[in-house]
């Protein structure tokens, strides 16, 4: 094709092609407008045409089988709101159902009948003993070693360091918050200045 021959109008159908150029194509179409498919062997043209035929029906049926369900299920959640039902008590329901269908399956029986005779085995009894007296002995050993971490925090307390180091942090309190009570006699108190409450809200 000639360079010389080709249209350059942007807005023309024809743009970059020759006049002749589509003229060439063949139009090889079937009745139906869709290119020509080979038929599986022992299928007739008049059957392939029928089963078209056919198909074209079922197709039309599914879509309105659908419109109808879809105009069904509107319907149904009309009904449901008008009864006050929302999707949160269906749900509970439908858990409610599913939970009493565990509860009623073989498998569910099965494991619990396996669980009752796990829990009368000697075995289970022994084990169920020996961690409860691991329990125990735990707890009085949290409850001794609490006494004696309470015991030597006293002890620390009444130690010369210990009195030596809370004289010189009530020198720094009393630096710090400087007051002296009404009659002069110490250091005044954050508690001591508020008077005490005859009735407590408690």
């Amino acid at each position: 094709m000639d360079s010389a021959s080709q249209d350059i109008n942007l807005n023309s159908p024809n743009k970059g092609l020759g006049s002749d150029s589509l003229s060439d194509v063949p139009a090889e179409r079937g009745a139906s407008g869709v290119a020509p498919v080979t038929l599986p062997p022992g299928l007739t043209e008049e059957e392939a045409e029928e089963l078209r035929t056919e198909l074209t029906k079922v197709e039309e049926e599914i879509q309105t089988l659908r419109q109808v369900l879809l105009a069904k299920e509107r319907h149904a959640s009309e009904l449901k709101r008008k009864l006050g039902l929302s999707t949160l008590t269906e749900l509970k329901q439908n858990i409610s159902k599913g939970w009493q269908d565990v509860q009623t399956s073989n498998a569910y029986l099965s494991a619990s009948a396996t669980l009752d005779d796990i829990a009368q085995s000697e075995v289970y009894k022994k084990t169920q003993e020996t961690l409860s007296q691991a329990g125990q002995k735990t707890s009085a050993a949290f409850s001794t070693v609490g006494s004696a971490i309470s015991r030597k925090l006293g002890d620390m307390r009444n130690s010369p360091t210990f009195k030596s180091f809370e004289d010189k942090f009530g020198n720094i309190k009393s630096k710090v918050v400087g007051g002296r009570t009404e009659n002069g006699d110490g250091i005044q108190s954050p508690i001591e200045s508020n008077p005490v409450q005859d009735k407590a809200p408690f």
